[in-house]
């Protein structure tokens, strides 16, 4: 009969009457835009941004841990983060590897939440899409955070150290963070706003990677003085795998292709430009000229400032978050970062300033923001706002402050004992000998088969005298 609909596409074992096909692809869509922010986004970042001797070292470090973190996440980490509750920040692990698991409708577990003088329950969260989608999308969130970690570390960290850091690190760092905020931890209960991992990506990543540098030590001092690119223009297609994959990143968290994911997209990229734009104008008027890798840093401030509250907020507020991103973060990074203090610690690519203090910046700011209405559209807990919107927004500024104090503790802690413990059987940084020659004599590769000695032929100088030894140079001829 003309216009029946085939058997095949009927409601059946694999197309259930609780699925919505189109939820399904936006939600696997953005998981995939997330993981091509790592892989090959900061892969080719990390690769191109750095000395030409730490090319193949720097891109493997985000390689390896992309494929580490699947394996950790699918035999015990997700559960960690999203499954049945253990202890108030953390839950039990167990693999989401069976198939009745992972072809059920995903779920969210419920948990009763501490509201004012009250309390309200909050109904167990089922999206239009089976489990396998879920752990997918969050997967993702998991590899890119301890990548971006790695920023802090990279041309001096032993990559077999790095290889035994990155299980334990999500195991007892991203696990706690992401089960307090997302998954129906204490922080979460208590009504600390974070939409797409401000505080459990950014800020988690941003203070773990500088305590991590703290422990593993500088880089040679030939390298901490002059740490030019290899490749700029590499580096702007691996931000702007960044930048585009971003929709994916703050578009799928509403776990839902509705009207919450476009405004999540819209916000994102009003705030990341207005950062980019801020901070390439603050570099031509203390330095002269617009820095490349400068509009590369304030359009990576500006995403991560947004991303708390992508989708809670009204675009006015994504410019001022723009503006404050764009500016704040670059003052830590050209004036504070100078501070005696700050240069004992070699955080190579800057990353506390780019997420820490970005994601604590984006945090703060959404609880000054948060629009009720749109609070209403994601949020489980009612009648959420920000400061700027009266009733309870102040309490809600102060619940911000709160939970990244968490974060930033938790991430100090047990960052700190990680890399202890490793220390007791591997050496954390790589040798002195191997510093001086990099990827040849650590992985028995180089990067580019021309010029065999690449610095030989580097015809550019690179200022960073100005960027405090954080590989963010202007170049500019001889």
């Amino acid at each position: 009969m003309a216009g029946e609909i085939p058997i095949a596409y009927r409601n059946s074992s694999s197309s259930p009457d609780w699925l919505n096909k189109g939820d399904n692809a936006w939600q696997m869509t953005s998981a995939t835009f997330v993981g091509l922010q790592s892989m090959p986004g900061l892969v080719i970042l990390y690769g191109s941004i750095v000395k030409k001797k730490w090319a193949i070292n720097s891109a493997f470090m985000a390689l390896y841990a992309f494929a580490a973190v699947w394996i950790c996440w699918v035999i015990w980490a997700y559960n960690m983060s999203f499954g049945d509750r253990l202890l108030p920040f953390w839950g039990k692990a167990r693999p989401a590897l069976g198939q009745s698991f992972l072809v059920a409708q995903s779920e969210l577990t419920a948990t009763t939440v501490r509201y004012h003088n009250g309390s309200v329950e909050a109904g167990m969260l089922h999206p239009f899409y089976p489990a396998a989608t879920m752990v997918y999308f969050q997967c993702m969130f998991a590899t890119i955070t301890i990548i971006l970690l790695a920023g802090s570390l990279l041309g001096r960290m032993n990559i077999k150290a790095w290889m035994a850091f990155v299980p334990l690190w999500v195991t007892f760092s991203y696990t706690i963070c992401a089960f307090s905020l997302w998954g129906g931890g204490f922080l979460f209960q208590w009504g600390v706003i974070d939409y797409s991992g401000g505080y459990v990506i950014h800020l988690s990543s941003g203070i773990a990677g500088l305590t991590a540098a703290y422990w593993v030590g500088p880089r040679s001092a030939s390298d901490r003085e002059r740490f030019p690119p290899n490749n700029i223009l590499l580096v702007l297609a691996g931000a702007g795998l960044l930048w585009l994959g971003w929709t994916g990143f703050n578009g799928g968290d509403p776990y839902s292709a509705n009207i919450d994911s476009s405004m999540a997209v819209l916000n994102t990229h009003i705030c990341a430009s207005t950062s980019l734009l801020v901070w390439t104008l603050l570099d031509v008027f203390f330095f002269g000229k617009p820095s490349v890798i400068g509009a590369v840093q304030g359009m990576i401030t500006g995403l991560v400032c947004i991303t708390p509250g992508a989708g809670l907020v009204q675009g006015w507020a994504a410019i001022v978050m723009g503006i404050l991103s764009g500016s704040i973060p670059w003052y830590t990074m050209m004036v504070l970062h100078k501070w005696s203090f700050m240069q004992k610690i070699d955080d190579t690519l800057g990353v506390f300033h780019t997420h820490a203090v970005a994601g604590f910046l984006g945090g703060t700011t959404t609880g000054l923001f948060a629009e009720p209405v749109l609070c209403n559209l994601f949020l489980s807990i009612p009648d959420s706002r920000g400061a700027f919107y009266g009733g309870d927004g102040a309490s809600q500024f102060g619940r911000q402050i709160a939970g990244a104090l968490f974060v930033i503790a938790w991430n100090i802690i047990i960052t700190s004992i990680i890399c202890v413990l490793v220390s007791l059987v591997l050496p954390l940084r790589i040798s002195d000998e191997q510093l001086i020659i990099g990827d040849d004599a650590v992985h028995g590769e180089e990067a580019y088969a021309i010029w065999a000695e690449g610095e030989l032929n580097d015809i550019t100088h690179h200022d960073e005298s100005r960027h405090g030894g954080i590989a963010v140079g202007v170049t500019q001829n001889v």
